[in-house]
């Protein structure tokens, strides 16, 4: 393994594909939205949201496949999958190796995307800086071996693009340019900065819980617009809590998809902080190793 410490100092060039894509994708989901808005169109971005953002990011890339909180039925877990790719993430196995790479980095200099950087490097700008370990699959993989040797991981890695066009045609066909844009190019922007939130915000204001070695937060806001993912001191602290909201009042609809997915058969193995976890967390600031390697970043409890 690398040493996951050492910083790049190699200047890295802009993605501008990447720019001119993102700034068409606001451009026609800010100005759409205002000329195309009817009431069934914003239901349709309500409920493509939810399975995109909460059923694919929260629940599927990141519990579920990047920290392994729980086991999922396994033609389950394809299909949610599929709506991550929807949400124009990237595929699933770079998204859990960008992921897994931030815990084993975090705040440190070689964080992908830290606040340390700057408050909008965090939330978006790390996105168009060309990095061979994140962008290139012969490298990102190793940082998510146990997607990488699935078939199927691989084919909707390898194909996340083509699903949001699909989609697109789909909505089409039913509702028009009004479902497009609210089903498509508004949905996708919104989820994109949900996200972007817990990289950037979730380390920048909030209240901290835990001694963990980094500068996650945890912030009610972004746990709103997160399905529960801006509770994020507390993930931070326990990596594979399929639960990150851990007190009574901190709302979190992922943990509580997750449990219901138990309740009717399709979910198991689901894990929890141990009482001793929390009370060594809650007393020695240097109870969180930092760093970890990529690899444990997946699993590590």
């Amino acid at each position: 393994m690398e040493n996951i410490s050492s910083v790049n100092l190699i200047p890295r060039r802009v993605k501008w594909d990447s720019v001119v894509a993102f700034t068409l994708f606001h451009l026609i989901a800010l100005v759409g939205a205002v000329t195309t808005f009817s009431w069934s169109a914003f239901w349709v971005f309500i409920a493509l949201q939810l399975v995109t953002g909460c059923l694919g990011i929260t629940v599927c890339y990141h519990r579920l496949l990047t920290h392994r909180s729980f086991e999922l039925w396994k033609p389950l877990e394809y299909l949610f999958t599929l709506f991550g790719c929807l949400a124009y993430q990237n595929g699933p196995i770079k998204w859990v190796a960008i992921h897994r790479l931030h815990h084993a980095r975090s705040d440190q200099p070689n964080d992908p995307h830290s606040p340390t950087k700057g408050f909008w490097w965090a939330h978006m700008g790390w996105l168009f800086a060309f990095d061979e370990e994140l962008d290139v699959y012969e490298r990102y993989r190793n940082f998510a071996p146990d997607l990488a040797k699935d078939p199927v991981h691989r084919f909707l890695n390898a194909t996340h693009g083509i699903y949001q066009v699909i989609l697109g045609l789909l909505l089409y066909a039913w509702g028009g340019w009004p479902f497009v844009i609210w089903g498509v190019f508004f949905r996708t922007v919104f989820v994109w900065h949900a996200t972007w939130l817990v990289n950037s915000a979730a380390h920048t204001w909030g209240y901290k819980v835990w001694a963990t070695e980094d500068r996650s937060t945890n912030n009610w806001w972004v746990a709103l617009l997160t399905y529960g993912e801006g509770w994020h001191n507390n993930h931070h602290a326990f990596l594979r809590s399929a639960a990150h909201g851990l007190c009574w009042w901190e709302f979190d609809l992922t943990y509580l998809i997750i449990r219901l997915l138990s309740w009717i058969g399709f979910a198991s193995k689901i894990q929890l902080p141990q009482p001793e976890q929390r009370r060594q967390l809650a007393r020695e600031p240097a109870a969180f190793p930092a760093p970890v390697s990529p690899r444990q970043a997946g699993v590590a409890a």
